[in-house]
């Protein structure tokens, strides 16, 4: 009598199971041919939070400027961002450079990145600490360090190969590597004495300074890249050419002159956004093949 219960449970579970399955799957085809809708995206290298708080404002510019309806869902993982994209349950997506990389690769080139800031063109990352021996990056040897998430461009790749140019091995010269998933959480790990140091991107850090959730005094910068390509709003290549020709003029009309224009580029810490290519990246995937980072 027990084993038939529980063969009867089994199966109603498992009945459940594939309705709630199939039901996802309706709505994920629906989604895909929704009319009239710009489906937008970013990785999540801020708090889902602020990611909604800096996008509301472009993403209702953007709606004016297209005539679709903005929806704007959050994901909780890089990787997500990238397959989002690539699966077509996704249309417009603010990728990190090699995010982008990986979108591009995975969809074999089938991605078009549009425009990025113009700070993109020569981002850089810092590494943090408040530790007073540790004051150039061969001091890290035998300490622990926090990356962001490891899709991260800024906030795991580059400084992964800054290290690696200074002939320290993260994996093998450190006493512990850890992977924090976002830039801010990078400093609240340094701040809070989990690790002795931490890397990530130098806007994030400088908008932490201003808004004086960090004390500069306490966490202090001891490194400072040189510039590399990174973040860009990317689409799919099969969007119809007048689509991402309307994208691309709403970003590079963007004016700090006037008060939309002003408002937003302030939100996305940017003086102006620019054109972009897939070429600006080929450094990125070198160094992420050369990591061995990219699958």
């Amino acid at each position: 009598m027990t084993n038939f219960s529980t063969r009867r449970t089994l199966n109603t579970m498992l009945a459940a199971s594939i309705g709630a399955t199939l039901l996802l799957a309706g709505a994920s085809a629906l989604a895909q041919v929704t009319p009239g809708v710009l489906r937008v995206s970013a990785i999540p290298d801020e708090a889902p939070t602020e990611l909604q708080r800096k996008f509301k404002p472009l993403g209702d510019y953007l709606a004016k400027a297209t005539g679709l309806k903005v929806e704007f869902t959050p994901v909780t993982d890089y990787p997500a961002a990238v397959e989002g994209l690539v699966n077509k349950r996704l249309d417009l997506v603010w990728f990190g450079g090699f995010t982008f990389v990986q979108a591009n690769v995975r969809s074999k080139g089938q991605v078009t990145p549009l425009v990025q800031r113009q700070e993109d063109t020569a981002f850089r990352s810092v590494f943090v600490t408040t530790k007073a021996d540790i004051n150039k990056l061969e001091d890290l040897k035998g300490k622990t360090l926090s990356f962001g998430s490891e899709s991260s461009t800024s906030g795991h790749l580059m400084p992964r190969s800054y290290l690696l140019a200074a002939k320290i091995d993260p994996d093998a010269d450190l006493k512990r590597v850890a992977y924090s998933g976002a830039h801010d959480a990078t400093v609240a790990a340094v701040a809070g004495g989990k690790v002795d140091a931490g890397a990530l991107n130098i806007s994030v850090w400088e908008k932490l300074v201003a808004e004086k959730k960090v004390d500069p005094a306490a966490v202090r910068v001891f490194y400072t890249t040189p510039g590399y390509f990174d973040y860009n709003w990317t689409v799919r290549s099969d969007m119809p050419a007048a689509m991402k020709k309307k994208l691309t003029d709403a970003f590079l009309a963007l004016d700090k002159s006037t008060p939309e224009g002003k408002e937003i580029l302030e939100l996305q810490k940017a003086s102006k956004f620019v054109t972009t290519t897939p070429d600006n990246y080929k450094s990125i995937e070198a160094a992420a093949r050369s990591a061995k980072l990219l699958k």
